[in-house]
């Protein structure tokens, strides 16, 4: 099933009905959050009787008890917790937030609140949020932090996340160069390259071992403009471009060759 707001009401349904959360959904993937954030206001059309009906999850028992719960102080499930963090009402979603404070699984949730189109929830979430997340808890949930930074008020949990890890030991980027997503790489790479985080050697074997051309160029051209003698560099940070299989990060390796005036060593990579 494709990560759309029927999947996202689909795992309400399953977290009203006590699932944990991680089994209701894919918590590992960026688009599982933004679905649920949808899936939990998505009203239901009865084709019968010609009504707009509450959320399917909302006409369960347990669904029923989550509005009550938050707003009178009653203890709730992470599950259902989750569910308040969503939910249509911004008194409901606000109520919620300082309950999801310290509990790391709802943090993809914290995150997406930031970017709420209602101004309470949306400052009492980035309050929360600044209070709360570190740079590592910014690597854990980069991939929903980017997502939502693509949306109209979602800048605040991409600077937030960047300060973090500007002033984070150069080490805690260190998941990020190796995700999945191109994305994050390109991110953490960027960011490293602007803090000085990797050596031009790291920066060689960073090119030539990731498969994103984006990445290719900007590893392999940061460690060739921080190097002053290509002869002394040239088993660290010109042998890992050359024989790279990227032909962005090899290109680069060519290039510089070339303007070293050393054609004749570059014709052996010209292969593509």
């Amino acid at each position: 099933m494709g990560m759309d707001v029927d999947y996202g009401a689909a795992a309400a349904v399953r977290l009203a009905e006590g699932v944990p959360l991680r089994e209701a959904l894919d918590a590992g993937d960026p688009a599982a959050w933004i679905a649920l954030d949808a899936g939990v206001r998505s009203d239901c059309w009865d084709t019968e009787r010609y009504v707009w009906l509450t959320p399917a999850w909302e006409r369960t028992e347990g669904g029923r008890a989550v509005k009550d719960a938050l707003l009178s102080g009653r203890p709730l499930t992470e599950a259902r917790l989750a569910l308040g963090l969503c939910h249509r009402e911004g008194r409901v979603r606000e109520a919620a937030l300082s309950r999801a404070v310290g509990l790391p699984g709802l943090l993809p949730l914290l995150v997406v609140r930031c970017s709420d189109w209602a101004a309470p929830v949306r400052e009492t979430a980035r309050r929360r949020l600044a209070e709360t997340l570190d740079a590592e808890g910014a690597v854990r949930v980069m991939p929903v932090i980017l997502r939502v930074g693509r949306r109209d008020r979602g800048d605040f949990v991409t600077v937030l996340a960047t300060e973090l890890l500007r002033a984070a030991p150069p080490e805690t980027l260190a998941p990020l160069y190796t995700a999945p997503a191109r994305g994050i790489r390109r991110y953490a790479y960027r960011l490293a390259v602007d803090e000085g985080f990797l050596s031009p050697a790291e920066l060689a074997r960073a090119a030539a071992r990731d498969s994103d051309p984006v990445v290719q160029s900007l590893c392999a051209d940061s460690a060739l403009s921080a190097v002053a003698d290509l002869d002394a560099a040239y088993d660290d940070v010109l042998e890992p471009l050359l024989s790279a299989r990227g032909p962005r990060a090899r290109a680069a390796g060519v290039t510089a060759l070339r303007r070293a005036g050393r054609t004749e060593r570059a014709v052996g990579f010209l292969g593509d």
